[in-house]
Order: structure tokens, then C-alpha cells, then sequence
């Protein structure tokens, strides 16, 4: 019997458990918590957690603890229960009433039993086999059904062989024990049901995430992949600097609430890319736009080519009654050389085309010269320049594929983004989500964009994107305008950019002693592309 003070500090015991059942975010450590208190508080040796199948025919277990035996099977433990599950009906459709947990979870109803082993009316020959095998001796039964707010059951709490907390001795539960167990069984569902509804907001939240990342993927197959490996590097990146204990991150933390909203920054941080133009993002040469126009020139080429040919061909007609062979030849041949430097020039416009090199001056200059020196006919029969003011701007990007005002459009998608994300009522473990997303392409030197952020008016998460989002797309082997990078010569341009203000120093310095560029490389690039970094000068 409980005396006044023990049946207090239970009491007090029972409301310590449910605060700290409403604050625990993961299920597997949830259910462990449910049926740790539950043992804990009724002084029982053993118990079980059922939860109600998704169809609702069936118990399955979920957590089991035999303290004495020391058994300890499903949840975190890394044990898997392998029994089946207990089905609340039989073959004929009647109610399975044999099994007490089922008994429990079909008619609602708590079973309190003395005894296993003399109690009629139930089915524990499974628990005499468990018996037999253990030498264990199953004694007294608390079975509590869990019902949530909506009086539906959800699961099935059952307690053994209740303990003497001074002799050891089994004891059948008192109804303290049984009043105890039930006002757990309730706050437990509760923080269940509760728990169960949140994940499954965060895995809508997630899937929606998703579906905006795969309309990205769909309409440009160049940057879904970026998309999904960016938050991924992100994470390795925040994982190394949370370990570290030294240096200027030694005091850097994250706990669970903070990698969640860092990862949702990071799947969330291209979104506004939906706004982007296809034939921008996936420009692969500087004159693509829906197609490429470099064809277009070509025509062009073969225009003058036959033009060239034709009037060789008229001259040497106007020669025939002349008879004059050392003319025709010369004719000839000057069409032949006229031919041969139409051929090196749209080579050379070919060559530009791929902006795969930066351009000199001179090149420059010769595309300028080709685009208005050279002449040729259009379709309407008008002598106009060879190429067109747009065309001439494109050929002479000096570097990449992008013209300024291309580049401009890609860049506003950050702002995109930043205006997207601000948008959204963000509940309170989220609301840096738009910061850390919007400062991916931030410099620490004050000249990125779009808001021109400093090291100092940056989190320590939106400089990891940034990061993530340069490397990834350093060595990134899915752009439509390069391959992707060895790891020695991105990890280069990364060291080049840490000196030059662009990254964070000591994020890098992590980054390199870490060796997350090696785990995510070995996790993402192509075999080719691994090789050999001489970490020593990265971080000098």
C-alpha cells in the first residue's frame, strides 16, 4: 500500500514524465520514454508498447524491456522485435478477446491481472513458452490501452510482475499503479498523437520542398541534382564544425531543431530558380538560346561559300570565248583562298561558341571584324552585316556562356528566393530559413550579392552554404558548359577563394582538416575525379 508521501512523489514523477514526453521530437526515443516511465512509476520488472497497425487490425510490438533478463529489443536499441503482430481479429472475423493486449485495445478497457498462470479467460501459453525458455516467471498483468484525443486507440501500454521496492518481491499492481499507469497511458498518447501529426506536417513540408526541387529538376535536368547536393554537403560541412573543439569554431553547437532548419535552408535555397528562364540556366553555348544559333551562322558560311563559287564560276564563263586557262586557274584559286578563310573564320566562331576558355582581346576583335567587315545576303535579298548586334554581344562573352544581363536574370533568383521564403509563416525553430538560404552567394568581403553582406553580418550556417553551393558546383559533371572539376583543382579555386575574401577562412580550414571534401566526394563525384589534394597549401 502507498503511503500519502510515496503516492506523492509519484504523482510528482508522473508530471515530471509528461513534460519531458511533450518536448521529445523523436518517435523510437518517445516510445522509450512512454514505456521507461510507465515501468518506472509502477515499479514493474518488464513491459511492452504496442502500437495499432496502419489498417487497424493488428498490434505490433514496438518496445520491449525485461529489466531482471536484461532484454531489450526495438526503439533505439538496435534490436529488432521479430514477433508477429498480435491481430484483433481471428480468421472468422471475431473479436481476438484470448489475447489480453488485444482484449485491451478492442473493447478499450484496462486488464489488471494478479496472476497469469491462474487467471481464466486469456490466452498466455506464448508467455509460459517465454517462460520456459528463461526460466522467468510472468506474474502480475497491467494492460492500459492508449487512446488519443479523438478516442481512438492508437496502442497498447503493458506492464509485468510489479516489484517491492525494498524486497524485490512480485506483487500484483495496485489500483494506485493501475490510476498511475492509465494517467500515463493518456498523456503518452497524447504526446504521441502529437508527435505522430508533427512528423507527418514535416514530411508534407518536406514532399512539397521536393515537389518544388523536382519542377526545377523537370524543367532543367542541369540543376536538379544541385539541388539535392548542396543541402547535402551543407550538412556534412555543419556536422564537421559542430564536432570541432578548437579553433574559432570550438564553440559552434547545433542541436537537433538547428539541423533541421539548416537542412530545410539548404533544400530551400535555389527555389526561386523556378522563375528562371530554361534557355538561361541551361545555356550551354553563348549563342543557345531555345536552340543553338550557331547553326544559323553556318547557314551564313555556306551562303557565302556558294556565293563565292558562283561568282568564280560566272568569271570563268565570261573567259570561255577568251580560252585564257592561266586566268580560269587564277579565278579559281582566288575562289579556293576566299573558301578556305570563310572555313578558318567559322571554325574560329565555332571555337567561341563553347566559351569553354576566357577570350583575348584579339579575339574579341576578330569576332567584331567577322560580324561587321564580312557581308552576305538574307532571305528577303538584302546585303546586311554577317552577324547581328545580339549575336556579335554573345561571341564576345569574354568568359562562361552568359551575357551580363543573362547573368543578372540567374542572379536574381537568389532574390527570388529571398522574397519567396519571406513570404511563408515560418513557425519559431524555422524563422532563419529565408537568411540562410538568401546568403548562399554573399562574399565575406562585402561584394556578393544581393544584399552585399559582410563575414560579420552573415550566420555561421548561410557562409557553410555558401560553401557547399560554390564547390558542389565547381565539381558538379551534370552542367551543360563543362565537366566537372578533379578535386585538386576545385579545392584549389576554394583555397584561391578564401584568400581573396570570397569564403569563409575558418569554415574552410574545417572543411579541408575534416576532410569533407573527400566524404562528399567519395559520396557524389565519378571515380576520375577523386584525386590526390595536397592539403598542406590549401590551408597556408
Amino acid at each position: 500500500m502507498d503511503s500519502t508521501n510515496g503516492l506523492f512523489r509519484r504523482l510528482e514523477q508522473l508530471n515530471s514524465i509528461g513534460v519531458a514526453l511533450s518536448k521529445e521530437r523523436d518517435i523510437n526515443r518517445l516510445l522509450e520514454t512512454i514505456l521507461v516511465a510507465a515501468k518506472t512509476i509502477t515499479h514493474a520488472d518488464g513491459g511492452t508498447l504496442y502500437r495499432m497497425t496502419e489498417d487497424g487490425k493488428a498490434l505490433r510490438f514496438e518496445i520491449m524491456r525485461t529489466d531482471s533478463l536484461h532484454i531489450a529489443m526495438g526503439g533505439t536499441t538496435g534490436h529488432a522485435i521479430n514477433f508477429p503482430n498480435l491481430p484483433l481479429a481471428n480468421d472468422k472475423g471475431e473479436a481476438n478477446d484470448s489475447m489480453v493486449a488485444a482484449y485491451a485495445a478492442i473493447h478499450d478497457k484496462t486488464v489488471n491481472i494478479a496472476d497469469a498462470y491462474t487467471e481464466a479467460g486469456f490466452d498466455f501459453s506464448g508467455t509460459r513458452s517465454f517462460d520456459q525458455r528463461t526460466g522467468y516467471r510472468s506474474q502480475s498483468f497491467l494492460t492500459v490501452p492508449m487512446k488519443n484525443h479523438e478516442g481512438e486507440i492508437i496502442g497498447v501500454l503493458q506492464l509485468i510482475n510489479a516489484l517491492d521496492p525494498q524486497t524485490h518481491q512480485v506483487n500484483p499492481f495496485s489500483s494506485a499503479d493501475q490510476s498511475l499507469a492509465e494517467s500515463l497511458a493518456s498523456q503518452a498518447a497524447i504526446a504521441l498523437t502529437n508527435r505522430l501529426l508533427i512528423t507527418q506536417l514535416e514530411e508534407l513540408f518536406e514532399a512539397f520542398i521536393s515537389l518544388i526541387n523536382l519542377a526545377i529538376d523537370e524543367k532543367s535536368p542541369y540543376t536538379g541534382g544541385h539541388c539535392q547536393r548542396v543541402p547535402a554537403l551543407t550538412m556534412m560541412l555543419a556536422e564537421a564544425a559542430d564536432a570541432t573543439q578548437e579553433g574559432p569554431l570550438a564553440s559552434f553547437r547545433m542541436d537537433e531543431r538547428d539541423r533541421y532548419e539548416l537542412k530545410i535552408a539548404g533544400l530551400l535555397h535555389d527555389c526561386g530558380k523556378v522563375t528562371t528562364p530554361v534557355h538561361v540556366v541551361d545555356k550551354a553555348t553563348k549563342l543557345q538560346t531555345l536552340f543553338d544559333r550557331i547553326d544559323l551562322i553556318d547557314t551564313r558560311f555556306e551562303v557565302l561559300k556558294r556565293d563565292a563559287e558562283i561568282h568564280a564560276l560566272r568569271k570563268q564563263l565570261a573567259l570561255r570565248e577568251a580560252v585564257d586557262v592561266t586566268a580560269d586557274a587564277l579565278i579559281w584559286a582566288e575562289c579556293q583562298e576566299e573558301v578556305r578563310v570563310l572555313d578558318e573564320d567559322r571554325e574560329f566562331l565555332r571555337k567561341t561558341n563553347v566559351g569553354g576558355e576566357t577570350m583575348k582581346d584579339a579575339d574579341l576583335q576578330r569576332v567584331r571584324d567577322i560580324g561587321s567587315h564580312r557581308r552576305w545576303r538574307n532571305v528577303d535579298g538584302v546585303e546586311t552585316e554577317f552577324l547581328t548586334a545580339d549575336e556579335v554581344v554573345n561571341l564576345t562573352i569574354r568568359g562562361g556562356t552568359l551575357t551580363l544581363k543573362e547573368r543578372d536574370i540567374i542572379n536574381h533568383h537568389i532574390v527570388a528566393t529571398i522574397k519567396m521564403l519571406e513570404q511563408l509563416p515560418w513557425p519559431k525553430h524555422l524563422t532563419k530559413v529565408p537568411e540562410y538560404a538568401g546568403g548562399h552567394h554573399e562574399r565575406m568581403d562585402g561584394k556578393g550579392y544581393p544584399k552585399g553582406l559582410t563575414r560579420e553580418q552573415m550566420s555561421v550556417q548561410a557562409r557553410m552554404m555558401g560553401i557547399a553551393d560554390i564547390f558542389e558546383a565547381l565539381t558538379a559533371r551534370d552542367r551543360p558548359y563543362k565537366h566537372g572539376m578533379k578535386l585538386s583543382q576545385a579545392m584549389g579555386i576554394m583555397a584561391n577563394f578564401k584568400k581573396g575574401g570570397h569564403i569563409d577562412p575558418d569554415l574552410f580550414d574545417v572543411f579541408v582538416k575534416e576532410k569533407v571534401y573527400l566524404k562528399y566526394a567519395q559520396q557524389f563525384l565519378d571515380p576520375q575525379q577523386i584525386d590526390e589534394v595536397d592539403v598542406a597549401t590549401l590551408t597556408a
